[in-house]
C-alpha cells in the first residue's frame, strides 16, 4: 500500500486499482470539530482536482477534493452517523471514500509523506 498527499491536504492510499481518500492531521486540526460530512455516492465518477466530498467544522464548510480521477466504489457511511471520525482518526477510520482509478499516471504529480511534511512546514 502506498500513500500520497496533495497540496489541499487529502491523502490517498493505493492498493492495486483501489484507492482510499481522506483529508490529512494537519486539514482537521485547521478545520476544527467536524460536524458534517457529505461523501460521494457509489458509482459516483470524480475527476482530478474535482470536488468530491463536502466536510463542515464550526468554523467553517470545506470542499474535499479528489487526488485522481476514478469511479467512487464506497462512501464511508460511517461519517453520517459520526463526523468527529474526521478529527479522531483523520489517516485511518475517518476515510472519505474509495475509488477504482482511471488513471495511475495521476499518481506521479503527488507528495509522498515527507515531502507533504515539509510542505506543510512551509504554512
Amino acid at each position: 500500500m502506498t500513500l500520497y498527499f496533495t497540496k489541499d491536504h487529502e491523502w490517498i492510499s493505493v492498493d492495486g486499482d483501489t484507492a482510499t481518500v481522506g483529508i490529512t492531521d494537519y486539514a482537521q486540526s485547521q478545520l476544527g470539530d467536524v460536524v458534517f460530512v457529505e461523501v460521494p455516492a457509489a458509482g459516483t465518477a470524480v475527476t482530478k482536482g474535482g470536488e468530491a466530498a463536502v466536510v463542515e467544522s464550526v468554523k467553517a464548510a470545506s470542499d474535499v477534493y479528489a487526488p485522481v480521477s476514478g469511479e467512487v466504489i464506497e462512501g464511508n457511511a460511517a461519517l453520517e452517523a459520526d463526523p468527529s471520525l474526521v478529527n479522531s482518526a483523520p489517516e485511518g477510520e475517518g476515510w472519505f471514500f474509495k475509488l477504482k482509478l482511471a488513471n495511475a499516471a495521476e499518481l506521479d504529480g503527488l507528495l509522498d509523506k515527507a515531502g507533504y511534511k515539509a510542505f506543510v512546514d512551509t504554512l
